[in-house]
């Protein structure tokens, strides 16, 4: 039996037991699955640099898997093009049973080995692409399926499992492998198990953006400014960095079209075409671009 299927004896009467101490039990479950993350994070930092190095200019993050592991990868892709300015053009979801199952549960469809091939052929993956296949289990045949395939075609291939000696933690490059053992509730993957994927998935994916150059001084500088609220952080990001006052960076960002990085370059005195030539020829990364600008006084 899985790890994270076992029954665990000291919570088989939890029925029973004060709400406010379930629910201790349950909060101690999550905290003992996030301290399981620890021994893997120069996994998670190995994985980061293999993607950012493979992704480059054109390659895609593609995420692949089942049920709660599949819905959980979603969540954490969807959020790479508002937080980071991702090109939503190189991302994409491999969920089984379709995306439909983001919200109706299919769980019959984490057994179809056939359709993880197909969605990976559907995808035209090739060796310029990322592929992050996550399943509890570690051996969820759709999920799987679609990591053999990614790898065959040459992607980089990262797998995220919660038993250890798994066949999808073989058969992916970059094996992160995260025993958060037996839960609460048993088979209740979406909890400790969950609550670890969510983890690992935000760790990797954020810290794949900061190797690509997507962060500076600590801040999100390629957001895509959609509100009130991120116009406001944009001007504050041009402000401090450029070191100009507040009239100033909301200039130089509304003649950047609300572009952060373009906004903070032009703040520093550079014309709208200079400045997107000088972010082009560092593949949009800010902190090249600022040392040439201090170099040049």
């Amino acid at each position: 039996m899985m790890n994270t299927e076992s029954l665990a004896p000291r919570y088989r009467d939890l029925d029973l037991w004060p709400t406010e101490l379930a629910v201790e039990a349950m909060l101690e479950g999550q905290m003992a699955a996030i301290a399981a993350i620890q021994p893997q994070t120069a996994a998670i930092a190995a994985a980061a640099d293999a993607a950012a190095a493979r992704l480059g200019e054109h390659g895609r993050l593609i995420f692949a898997g089942a049920g709660t592991s599949g819905r959980l990868a979603v969540q954490d892709g969807t959020e790479l093009t508002p937080t980071f300015g991702w090109p939503p053009e190189r991302l994409a979801f491999l969920m089984a049973g379709g995306l439909d199952a983001l919200t109706q549960a299919q769980e019959g469809a984490e057994d179809e080995s056939d359709a993880g091939r197909a969605a990976i052929d559907a995808a035209q993956v090739t060796a310029a692409d990322v592929v992050v296949g996550v399943a509890a289990s570690g051996r969820t045949p759709y999920t799987l399926a679609a990591i053999e395939r990614a790898r065959g075609a040459g992607a980089l291939t990262v797998g995220i499992a919660n038993n250890a000696g798994t066949s999808l933690l073989t058969a992916a490059e970059h094996p992160i492998c995260v025993e958060t053992g037996s839960e609460v509730i048993a088979g209740s993957t979406r909890m400790k198990a969950g609550t670890a994927q969510k983890a690992v998935l935000n760790l990797l994916s954020t810290a794949i953006m900061v190797r690509l150059g997507l962060v500076y001084d600590g801040r999100m500088v390629a957001m895509r400014i959609s509100n009130a609220k991120l116009l406001h952080r944009g001007r504050e990001m041009v402000r401090d960095i450029a070191g100009v006052d507040d009239d100033a960076a909301a200039r130089a960002l509304a003649a950047a079209d609300n572009d952060i990085r373009v906004g903070i370059v032009m703040a520093r005195g550079l014309a709208r075409d200079a400045a997107c030539a000088l972010l082009a020829a560092h593949r949009g990364n800010l902190r090249p671009v600022m040392q040439e600008l201090d170099g040049r006084g």
